[in-house]
């Protein structure tokens, strides 16, 4: 089973900011998927599924951001999976809007709710799907600028991310992170170039 979680805050005031990046991309996975009935467990609202031939499990944690280790952590554990088959979407301040970015292990990045996850689980090797939010904001006041909608000028912009992450996210169940990384990493840095 594939333990898929995407961080953001709960609460209709949050729910189109960039901190919820995350949520938006598990609410378009359970979308492709046509899956519905989210119950609560795990300290998160969960819906489980499958893609392909593997099982999965998503999650949006109820802790809040800085908390999200307190949901995370409870089903990896309920489930006995290693962190190779967990898969945590966020948003990322240091990634341009729009982009699209996986990778496995390394730091937090200064995300609050990452750094939670590593802290409960002791270990920083787990896929992430990183949803880039950019950094026009000044010193100071990073929090306001995440926990603002998305501005209607990157609607589109934010819209095929959100697309291509949950795409990506699905690549990795059924193709491996390989294949997803080549594609979708890829496919970003080509777009910038030719812009």
């Amino acid at each position: 089973m594939y333990i898929i979680a995407g961080l953001g805050n709960p609460g209709s005031q949050y729910t189109l900011t960039r901190h919820n990046a995350g949520f938006l991309v598990i609410d378009r996975i359970a979308a492709l998927l046509n899956l519905g009935n989210e119950q609560k467990q795990f300290n998160a609202m969960i819906l489980k599924g499958q893609a392909g031939s593997e099982k999965i499990l998503l999650m949006k944690p109820l802790t809040y951001m800085n908390l999200s280790g307190n949901a995370v952590q409870p089903a990896l554990h309920f489930y006995k999976e290693s962190t190779d088959h967990l898969i945590v979407i966020s948003d990322d301040i240091n990634l341009p809007p729009g982009q699209v970015r996986i990778r496995k292990g390394g730091s937090a990045g200064g995300h609050n709710g990452l750094s939670d996850i590593i802290r409960r689980l002791s270990t920083d090797d787990f896929i992430r799907v990183r949803c880039g939010v950019g950094n026009n904001f000044d010193k100071g006041k990073q929090a306001d600028y995440v926990l603002s909608p998305f501005p209607s000028s990157e609607f589109e912009l934010t819209e095929t991310m959100i697309i291509q992450a949950a795409e990506s996210v699905l690549t990795i169940v059924t193709d491996g992170l390989p294949k997803a990384m080549n594609k979708y990493n890829q496919t970003k840095q080509n777009n910038q170039r030719e812009n």
